[in-house]
């Protein structure tokens, strides 16, 4: 077996998440190259000069801003500024939320769940079983002590009522229909303990995301007030929003 040593952090992306803007923009740009030595019409050299601006902004989203490949940062301070308990991760994926809030709050313990379905293998390929995938991630992380995986759908999660005290759910939440992100707060409040505190951080529904990140997009973007009416309706009360770029994230309290 490979020591834990040797271990590097694999998130699976598909290349067309990571890269899919690379092969537009150098087809585009070798278009624009020829269309300018052939003296092609104006406005054909201003559409493809948009393509590549476009492929440019869309790249330097991807693994810049989302840095898809990478391990984010909380977006907020506030969140278990205790530093300890039991968190929920909610669509775990392959490990970023998990490893994030793990590396952030040392004294937690964290359940990484996840369908570990057809999303998951369109999302992260077939290599390995997703368990393994995201074993490997939190081992890599140095983090495995602190977490246990379990396969869990959202909508209908098969933990106790209260028992966790936080829960985080990343970039996930918004790949469901508006009734099955019902379900999944109401089950997120089933779970969670009196005053535990629920981090939900999604897709930005702005335009220049819309437009740069295509690729990218989720089933169900909507701004700040629609998440917020959902958490209240499913008796939570939000204690602080924001954006942050192409991220927006809510923090609310189990009432």
């Amino acid at each position: 077996m490979m020591p834990f040593a040797n271990l590097r952090l694999d998130f699976a992306y598909p290349w067309w998440l990571s890269y899919g803007h690379v092969p537009i923009l150098a087809g585009s740009a070798v278009l624009l190259a020829i269309a300018s030595m052939r003296k092609w019409p104006k406005w054909s050299l201003i559409l493809l000069g948009l393509v590549v601006l476009w492929s440019i902004g869309g790249f330097v989203i991807c693994r810049f801003v989302f840095d898809i490949n990478g391990v984010p940062e909380l977006p907020t301070e506030n969140f278990l500024r205790a530093g300890t308990g039991r968190v929920l991760d909610l669509g775990a994926g392959t490990g970023r939320s998990s490893i994030m809030v793990l590396k952030a709050r040392p004294g937690v313990t964290l359940v990484a769940s996840d369908l570990f379905g057809e999303s998951f293998d369109q999302h992260f390929g077939h290599s390995d079983t997703p368990q393994q995938r995201l074993l490997a991630n939190l081992k890599a992380a140095g983090v495995d002590q602190r977490a246990t995986i379990e396969t869990a759908d959202m909508r209908k999660l098969p933990f106790p009522n209260a028992s966790f005290d936080a829960i985080v759910s990343a970039y996930a939440m918004d790949h469901l229909n508006r009734n099955g992100i019902g379900q999944a707060l109401s089950e997120s409040a089933r779970v969670i303990k009196p005053d535990g505190e629920f981090l939900l951080i999604l897709v930005a529904k702005e335009p220049w995301v819309e437009f740069a990140l295509p690729i990218m997009l989720h089933a169900n973007l909507h701004g700040p007030s629609w998440w917020i009416e959902r958490l209240q309706q499913s008796g939570f009360q939000v204690l602080e929003h924001g954006t942050r770029p192409a991220t927006l994230y809510l923090l609310s309290r189990k009432v």
